[in-house]
């Protein structure tokens, strides 16, 4: 779910569980007015991932981070100004691709108190899925 500053529902990602691929956001979703997060509540490091999977999957690696979905990769989501007013310390974590790489590279120059911290793998969920499971 995408929750808006009063924590109300304004959309949600959606992705396909099968060997078919599929992304995509829920009718009348407002990905402008809201954003999927997981946090700690003493984080005072920010990571913005492109999907909301990345964001949980870097969750589950760094616990002690606010993790946002910028459902997407957008150099300037309309809720990024009201994150930068806070005391954080901000990165971009984007994919490692193209994509990822230019749309980082275009919100750095933009706030340039960001840092672009990049996946080893092509996203955070490729890379939590690559760690040795431990029993």
């Amino acid at each position: 779910m995408l929750l808006g500053k009063k924590k109300e529902i304004m959309g949600a990602e959606i992705r396909g569980t099968s060997p078919i691929r599929w992304i995509g956001m829920a009718k009348g979703s407002r990905k402008d007015m809201g954003c999927f997060y997981v946090k700690n509540p003493n984080s005072k490091k920010i990571i913005l991932c492109e999907s909301a999977i990345d964001a949980i999957s870097f969750f589950a690696m760094n616990p002690h981070w606010l993790c946002v979905s910028t459902s997407g990769a957008t150099p300037c989501p309309a809720w990024l100004p009201l994150f930068l007013a806070k005391d954080f310390e901000i990165h971009c974590g984007f994919d490692a691709d193209q994509t990822g790489d230019t749309l980082a590279d275009k919100m750095i120059s933009r706030y340039p108190s960001i840092k672009r911290l990049r996946p080893t793998q092509h996203d955070w969920n490729d890379q939590l899925r690559s760690l040795p499971i431990a029993f």
